[in-house]
């Protein structure tokens, strides 16, 4: 029966426990490990102290922190054990680096998974379920190799066949295949997470440009990952045009409003009439874009409620872009006062009080005006320009509102009341006396 490679290790380790050069495998143990501990924080610490023009760069480390210990340590034992094999037997290292490569490969695949699909910092039950399967089979088979039974496994995995339509595939082939598409498209994900990333730091390209840069390239990422995967199992890619064939006569069918919405997003992001931050009314929606996906856009009201918005409908339908080419925007508020006041005096007053609000611009100054000739006094407007329309309108007219409320009563100024005459005619004798002991004739709520 063959000795497994865990009671070989065993012996080994029990011979070498009589022998002086153990500890230098025990000191190399060690050593790598708190070299590499010490030389991440170094790297971290370093680009930390660094200026925020190279803050990409230190985020990714900063994010990459927990792997690269394990790398770098698995690094330093592969170093010591190539070194130290040549003058003796090196068999706690040979115990050591397996672990530590179990390790660093866990880390690693948790990284890569985090940074695809849990960019907002708030991981979800999947990807937990994810981390911990995967966490146990690297510890299956880290156990398998220590104990000698790993090549067993593959001989069986490569003897034991399952049908696959008129051919038949070995469980190996099967495993290989599957573990294959899953690191390419893994890697694939994390690549476009990573440039879309970059991309929306780059403040001097603008923001519909970087959104559709980061959609493509991702797209891009993706399809070449499935080819590569496809060829490295063995699929000819030329079975690909029947599944081409069968997608466009789906699109014929059914898929016309889905492949409208996509092709609109893309159309939308190219031509840049919408950018994220914009103030929109669309349709009865009105508020300001947030997202700007390939087949919806989201549009966040002043109310907190997020409408998602089809981008076919961004293309057929009017919109009304309050921030496209200049995010300047001309609000205005009315009041009355009554005719005996001087309306020279006020429209001074309210362009003062205007021009006190914070968020009212200067330039262009606010500007009061008559506006009509109302049968309960004068009506005025006063005009004015924000320059942020994203933080609503509701708010800057309240302040405005009750500034000239504060004016108007700091200079006695009234604002008259609607009056309303009533008369009573052609009543008979008599009747019309006690009518007007009841009700008078004039009332002002």
């Amino acid at each position: 029966m063959r000795q497994n490679l865990l009671s070989s290790l065993l012996s080994d380790l029990w011979t070498d426990l009589h022998d002086p050069n153990l500890l230098w495998q025990i000191v190399a143990v060690i050593g790598s490990l708190g070299i590499g501990w010490l030389l991440a924080r170094l790297v971290r610490q370093r680009l930390a102290a660094r200026d925020v023009q190279r803050r990409v760069m230190r985020l990714g480390v900063e994010s990459f922190g927990p792997v690269l210990w394990p790398l770098l340590a698995l690094g330093l034992l592969l170093l010591s054990k190539f070194l130290l094999e040549r003058w003796m037997h090196v068999n706690l290292l040979r115990v050591a680096l397996p672990l530590v490569g179990s390790f660093a490969l866990i880390r690693l695949v948790f990284y890569v998974l985090r940074r695809v699909f849990a960019r907002g910092g708030e991981t979800g039950a999947i990807v937990l379920l994810a981390e911990k399967v995967f966490a146990t089979v690297v510890g299956v088979g880290v156990t398998l190799y220590v104990t000698g039974l790993w090549p067993d496994l593959v001989a069986y995995l490569e003897i034991t066949t399952i049908p696959v339509g008129r051919h038949k595939a070995s469980l190996l082939v099967v495993f290989q295949a599957a573990a294959s598409v899953a690191i390419t498209l893994m890697f694939a994900m994390w690549a476009g997470a990573a440039l879309e990333e970059r991309l929306m730091r780059m403040d001097s390209v603008h923001s519909s440009l970087r959104v559709v840069t980061a959609r493509m390239g991702k797209a891009v990422l993706i399809l070449l990952a499935v080819l590569i995967s496809l060829s490295l199992v063995g699929i000819d890619l030329t079975v690909l045009s029947v599944f081409g064939g069968a997608l466009g006569v789906g699109l014929g069918l059914g898929l016309q409003k889905i492949v409208s919405s996509y092709v609109s997003g893309f159309v939308i992001l190219i031509e840049r009439s919408l950018a994220i931050g914009d103030v929109v009314n669309v349709d009865k929606y009105f508020g300001q874009v947030t997202q700007i996906n390939t087949r919806y856009t989201i549009v966040r009201g002043f109310d907190g409620v997020e409408t998602v918005v089809p981008n076919d409908m961004l293309l057929s339908t009017p919109v009304q872009n309050y921030s496209l080419t200049d995010r300047s925007l001309r609000l205005a508020t009315r009041v009355r006062i009554s005719y005996q006041t001087d309306v020279e005096q006020v429209l001074g007053l309210l362009e003062s009080v205007a021009g006190q609000v914070p968020r009212i611009l200067k330039t262009p100054a606010p500007q009061a005006l008559l506006a009509r000739f109302d049968p309960e006094g004068f009506e005025l407007e006063v005009g004015f320009w924000i320059a942020d329309p994203e933080n609503g309108r509701g708010n800057v007219l309240s302040d405005l509102n009750r500034a000239i409320w504060k004016a108007l009563q700091k200079h006695q100024i009234h604002i008259p009341y609607p009056q309303h005459e009533i008369r009573i005619l052609d009543l008979p004798p008599g009747i019309d006396n006690r009518i007007s002991a009841k009700m008078p004739v004039t009332e002002a709520p």
